[in-house]
């Protein structure tokens, strides 16, 4: 299955894919539409996006209204570890999640433990979405509270930001494939870097793939969505 990562699973549906909307904090944090304007480039330099867009979202409250369950997923990010009840208070039992611990784009570290609460078999998904920089050790830990579903990976931490696009390939195979071969009951989902068919089955440690900045480029997606549909 293709998930369509933020920020354009925030405004596309399509068949037989999930929309990831997100990140959304506890409350509102304003500006979304100035920072993308300010703050999202392309660095030839690196060959990819750049963006410090900083968790700008409408927060939980609006995303929990306009959730659908049959297309969405709901990624959150927590702020602080006194959020959580807050969450866990709002969020219904059955809303499939994603949990993003890792934002570089934002001057602060995300809540990354005691996460297991989110944990119930009312979700179809609850998926942890790492750094690329994540440790097995951590990993591990994750996979010890119970969580069994994995995304990998957000953005590389750069000077400006964050950074999308090819530099993340070796990032995520590399993370896939460790967690492939040591726990055989993981779903991962596997992004970054995908611009073509041979990008995603490239991905060969993936279960599921994520897509975001080939949207930029219709005559990628354009051929990348008729593979998709016509296997």
């Amino acid at each position: 299955m293709i998930f369509i990562s933020p920020p354009f699973g925030n405004y596309i549906s399509l068949p037989n894919c999930k929309s990831i909307k997100g990140s959304y904090t506890l409350n509102n944090r304003p500006g979304l539409f100035k920072q993308i304007y300010n703050t999202l480039y392309f660095d030839s330099s690196l060959h990819g996006w750049v963006n410090k867009i900083g968790l700008r979202n409408p927060g939980i409250d609006y995303a929990i209204q306009n959730y659908n369950h049959n297309t969405d997923i709901i990624s959150i990010a927590i702020l602080n570890h006194q959020d959580i009840p807050s969450f866990l208070r709002k969020i219904p039992d059955n809303t499939n999640l994603e949990i993003n611990i890792s934002c570089p784009n934002i001057n602060k570290q995300l809540v990354d433990s005691n996460l297991q609460s989110f944990l119930n078999n009312k979700r179809q998904w609850c998926i942890i979405k790492c750094s690329p920089l994540i440790q097995q050790q951590q990993l591990d830990h994750f996979y010890n509270i119970g969580f069994r579903q994995f995304h990998f990976s957000n953005t590389l931490p750069v000077p400006n930001g964050g950074l999308s696009g090819p530099k993340l390939i070796p990032y995520t195979q590399n993370l896939s494939k460790n967690m492939k071969n040591k726990y055989n009951d993981v779903t991962i989902i596997s992004g970054g870097g995908i611009q073509s068919w041979q990008d995603l089955v490239n991905y060969n440690f993936a279960d599921h793939h994520s897509i975001s900045t080939i949207f930029f480029s219709p005559i990628k997606l354009i051929p990348f969505f008729y593979k998709y549909y016509t296997k």
